[in-house]
């Protein structure tokens, strides 16, 4: 289990300054007899929650979106990932913001990012709707500076030939991440469909796109071509490790033993490693049996016999 933020430095690490322009921080706390204790060694990576493994919870209404970190934090749980959807028109809502951070620091949970859908496609082949579509992103890039997040995650939709998407895709989404920068948030790519789940396409619009505000969010499931088609997973993750900044869990099943039946985590959570990357892997359910409670545990219990394992502890 993850060892709950202490909320001094979570405060310190999530509070803005200014009127959403960046994020800033508060002074370091006074030395303490205890600041002379060597810290602990930090865990291979850390876990956090995607907002998602929870998503017939939250439109059968018996979760409120104010509700997540809490509901995080009462399965053991110190980092959040939020999903539009379900606060779409408060984007702008500073008061409803507010909120959204006070409960998620009175938790002692960390907001990681926001993954944003349904804003227009970033590599729309007109000039005029990848414009329109960056403006609308813009909103969540200032809503999640306000939240202390680090990142926000978009799609990388577009159409025309395998080059002009690579082109069409890069242009939306240096163009946002250019636009983000000043804010300290991230610009990342999940494979979510079309030829964003095509490892090697997407590896080469990250290249294109060449700028440190700019990555990926590799998803273990997320490699459906169409047509019936799978990208090879494995692979898939492996060609999108270098450009990550987050990294997607994905489950939907479990055997008796408690691996996941879609992907080898030992194997894949080794990919990640080996990659150097150390951060957080967001837990998301997204199977129908067991309950979404319970799917959550169960990844998180894998996740957790993982990093035990590739400690060597």
């Amino acid at each position: 289990m993850p060892e709950k933020a202490n909320r001094r430095e979570f405060m310190g690490r999530t509070v803005l300054i200014g009127a959403g322009l960046g994020l800033g921080s508060l002074a370091e706390p006074p030395k303490t007899e205890a600041a002379a204790t060597p810290a602990a060694k930090a865990p291979l990576y850390k876990i956090s929650l995607a907002q998602w493994s929870l998503h017939r919870t939250h439109r059968s209404k018996k979760l409120d979106n104010l509700d997540f970190a809490k509901t995080a934090n009462s399965l053991g749980i110190d980092a959040v990932e939020y999903v539009n959807q379900f606060f779409k028109d408060k984007a702008k809502d500073k008061k409803y913001l507010a909120e959204m951070k006070k409960r998620a620091a009175g938790e002692g949970v960390y907001s990681v990012l926001i993954m944003i859908d349904g804003e227009g496609a970033l590599g729309d082949p007109k000039d005029a709707g990848r414009t329109g579509a960056i403006e609308r992103h813009k909103k969540w890039v200032e809503a999640a500076a306000y939240l202390g997040c680090h990142s926000i995650r978009v799609n990388a939709s577009s159409r025309g030939s395998y080059e002009d998407q690579v082109k069409l895709a890069a242009d939306g989404l240096r163009r946002l991440t250019e636009f983000a920068k000043p804010y300290g948030i991230n610009v990342i790519v999940e494979n979510h469909g079309g030829l964003s789940s095509n490892g090697a396409w997407l590896a080469s619009v990250m290249k294109t796109v060449d700028h440190p505000g700019c990555g990926t969010l590799p998803d273990f499931g997320n490699f459906h071509l169409g047509g019936g088609k799978q990208y090879d997973r494995y692979k898939g993750v492996t060609e999108l490790m270098p450009f990550a900044k987050a990294v997607s869990a994905k489950s939907h099943s479990f055997d008796a033993t408690g691996n996941e039946t879609k992907t080898d985590y030992m194997k894949m959570m080794k990919i990640v490693i080996d990659a150097g990357y150390h951060g957080y892997v967001g837990i998301e359910w997204e199977g129908g049996k067991p309950g979404e409670m319970e799917g959550i545990r169960l990844t998180k219990k894998l996740l957790e016999a993982c990093r035990d394992k590739l400690s060597g502890a």
